[in-house]
């Protein structure tokens, strides 16, 4: 559990050393550089030495570091603010009628949007069994890559393969993947990732990815001056004249929100996700051998606490964790290290 390369050991040390906190899975922490360009920018407001157009730049740029992350080319990526949003605009696309597949137990984002659709046919079927429930009637299959209660990592490559064989589209939700898990956008439809858990930004900057074959179908029923080709000419109507790419479907930025998620994701574009997983799962296996339950290979471990009892436990203890679903949920990322384990296991145990 040692030997970091130079790069992940460099990132680690962006960040300070919050011990006891293993509760990335609902909310990231910043890295040294999002923190003093987020203060400079507030300074730079309170000054007066601000003006919009200034952000361009530093979305473009988030864009591209994004697009690195996850192997997709940079005109295939949408900005928007929350996944909800973004899966709206997919929800928007299906035809009436279709089917679209769900596993039980998904994060509401990705889900309630195709369920206020009563024209729809939404099958809802057991995680283990999504893959295999794909038929030739599915027009959508749609899942998040990492489970938000659990921290399971789904076989994603088995509901690829069923999507593939029958023609169905694919729409994977990455937040809590990116930035922990390797993730290859270029391998579904759609994606959607909010940045605020494992790629640390502020909260208001979010990514949807779209492939050639979906593109045509997605309506940008949200544009507004920020879906246009070049934004500060077409700020009145009605002339529109949108981005001929997946810009078009961008949603106008939180400015703020940018400036720390610029050096957040940059930072992450620049690392071996593999490496970073590999070091989060060995924690969480330490984790699960320290109390006795099977190892489950993950950055998020996760067990049974209905009564909420571990988790209040370890909060007056001091250590930051969440419970989701009825289970308490421990999560890892770069700056974690052995001594959080053992913290965790002096307290329930």
């Amino acid at each position: 559990m040692t030997g970091h390369s130079a790069a992940l050991q460099s990132a680690i040390d962006e960040f300070r050393e919050p011990r006891g906190y293993v509760a990335v899975a609902s909310i990231g922490l910043p890295p040294n550089a999002s923190v003093a360009a987020l203060r400079a920018d507030l300074a730079a407001w309170e000054a007066a030495d601000r003006d919009p157009q200034g952000y361009d730049p530093v979305i473009a740029r988030t864009r591209a570091s994004y697009a690195r992350l996850v192997g997709i080319p940079v005109d295939r990526i949408a900005i928007g603010s929350q996944t909800s949003v973004l899966t709206a605009l997919v929800a928007a696309a299906v035809p009436r009628g279709a089917e679209v597949l769900l596993p039980e137990g998904d994060f509401s984002s990705i889900e309630f949007p195709f369920l206020t659709r009563p024209d729809l046919r939404v099958r809802v079927v057991p995680l283990a069994a999504l893959a295999e429930s794909i038929t030739e009637e599915t027009w959508l299959v749609a899942f998040s890559r990492v489970q938000s209660a659990t921290g399971f990592a789904v076989d994603h490559e088995a509901i690829l393969e069923a999507a593939a064989r029958v023609g169905a589209y694919t729409f994977c939700d990455v937040t809590q993947a990116a930035g922990v898990l390797p993730v290859d956008a270029s391998r579904y439809d759609i994606t959607v990732c909010h940045t605020y858990k494992w790629l640390c930004s502020p909260r208001g900057v979010a990514f949807l990815t779209v492939s050639e074959r979906f593109d045509p179908l997605l309506t940008p029923l949200q544009a507004g001056w920020y879906a246009a080709t070049d934004p500060w000419t077409n700020v009145y109507g009605p002339t529109m004249n949108l981005a001929p790419d997946a810009g078009r479907f961008d949603v106008s930025p939180a400015w703020q929100a940018w400036i720390g998620a610029e050096p957040a994701i940059e930072l992450f574009a620049g690392l071996d996700i593999a490496e970073v997983w590999a070091w989060t799962t060995s924690l969480g296996d330490a984790l699960c051998d320290a109390v006795g339950i099977p190892q489950q290979h993950q950055a998020i471990v996760s067990w049974p606490d209905a009564s909420g009892d571990d988790l209040r436990r370890l909060g007056e203890a001091g250590i930051r964790i969440s419970g989701r679903a009825g289970r308490l949920r421990a999560s890892f990322h770069l700056w974690n290290d052995l001594s959080d384990v053992e913290a965790i296991v002096r307290v329930v145990r």
